[in-house]
């Protein structure tokens, strides 16, 4: 796999997981694993952090370093 497929992939990636995040939030759905309820702030990181690495990924992509 070349450099710039990784990227692609990677944004892709990164990008789906952000946007499920999103929609956690935006739509308020209750995430339960056994018997916790994860709390909604998870889903801020878990959007803000994936959002920011698919961002990089495609600087990358779009410098041409790959």
């Amino acid at each position: 796999m070349s450099n710039r497929q990784y990227l692609v992939v990677s944004a892709t990636l990164f990008s789906l997981v952000a946007l499920a995040h999103f929609l956690r939030l935006v739509n308020a759905m209750t995430v339960t694993v056994a018997d916790y309820v994860v709390p909604m702030h998870v889903s801020w990181v878990g959007t803000i952090v994936p959002a920011l690495l698919a961002v990089s990924a495609l600087r990358l992509l779009g410098k041409g370093s790959a």
